[in-house]
C-alpha cells in the first residue's frame, strides 16, 4: 500500500472512502488489483448499509431475484473467484467442485448463503467477508498463476477485475430495487472496461458503458444488449 495521502471518492452525497493519490488517471491504465476490488466492495457496502430492513425482499432491479438473493449471489461469486485461485495447481478446465444449489425455482444456485436470522447486517457481513477472501487471494497469488473461468482462463488481475464488475453491476441492481443512488468512480469503471471489455466504446461515459456492456442500459444510440460476456483471458 502507498504511504501517499489519500483523498476521497464518492458514490452518493454521504458516501466517501479513501482513494490513493498515486492512482493513474486518463487513457493509461494500471493493472487491476486487490486495491481496486477492496475499494469497490467498500463503496458497495457503504451504500447498501443505508437500505431499510424491509427492502431486502423486493426485486433487485431487472433481475428475477430479490435483493437478499442478489447479495448472496454476489458474495458467492467473490468466494468462488477466490477459491479458483486457492489450490497450489488451480484447475484450468473446470471450477473447484464445491456443491451448490438453488433453494427455490428461479432462484440463484449458490454455495454461500447468509443466515436469515442474522438479518441485513449479517448478510452484508457475508458480502464483506467474501470480498476480503478474494482481495487476499489476489494479493498473494503469483502473477504467473492461471485458473479456469467460463469466460476464459485468467490470472489474479483478471479475477480481481471480474470481482469489480460483479460488485459494481450487482450493486446497481440492488440500488435500483431499493431506491438508492449508486455512481461508482469513472476511473474504476474505465479500467475494468479496458481489462474485460476491450471492444467496448472508449469515448463514452465509463459507468454507462459498463452498464451497457453488461446488458443493463442503452448507450448513445446502441440498443441494450440481450447477451453479453467479458474476456477474462490474460493480457500480454
Amino acid at each position: 500500500m502507498s504511504d501517499a495521502p489519500a483523498r476521497s471518492v464518492s458514490c452518493g452525497p454521504q458516501d466517501t472512502v479513501p482513494y490513493p493519490e498515486d492512482r493513474v488517471f486518463g487513457p493509461v491504465f494500471e493493472p487491476y488489483g486487490a486495491d481496486d476490488l477492496d475499494l469497490a466492495v467498500r463503496l458497495a457496502l457503504a451504500v447498501l448499509r443505508k437500505a431499510p430492513s424491509a427492502a431486502w425482499d423486493g426485486k433487485a432491479g431487472s433481475l428475477e431475484w430479490d435483493c437478499w438473493e442478489t447479495v448472496e449471489h454476489l458474495s458467492d461469486d467473490l468466494f468462488a473467484y477466490a477459491a479458483q485461485l486457492g489450490p497450489r495447481k488451480p484447475p484450468l478446465d473446470t471450477e473447484v467442485p464445491f456443491g451448490w444449489e438453488s433453494h427455490r425455482p428461479g432462484g440463484p444456485a449458490l454455495t454461500v448463503r447468509a443466515n436469515r436470522e442474522a438479518g441485513p447486517a449479517g448478510l452484508l457481513q457475508v458480502l464483506e467477508a467474501s470480498g476480503a477472501l478474494l482481495v487476499a487471494m489476489v494479493r498473494t497469488t503469483a502473477p504467473e498463476v492461471r485458473a479456469y473461468h467460463v469466460f476464459g482462463v485468467s490470472d489474479a488481475e483478471g479475477f480481481a477485475a471480474m470481482g469489480v464488475v460483479e460488485t459494481l453491476v450487482h450493486t446497481h441492481d440492488l440500488a435500483q430495487g431499493i431506491g438508492l443512488g449508486w455512481n461508482p468512480p469513472a476511473d474504476l469503471c474505465a479500467r475494468v472496461l479496458a481489462r474485460l471489455f476491450p471492444d467496448a466504446p472508449a469515448a463514452t461515459d465509463p459507468w454507462t458503458t459498463l452498464l451497457w456492456a453488461t446488458g443493463r442500459a442503452e448507450l448513445d444510440g446502441r440498443s441494450r444488449l440481450t447477451t453479453w460476456r467479458w474476456d477474462g483471458t490474460v493480457r500480454a
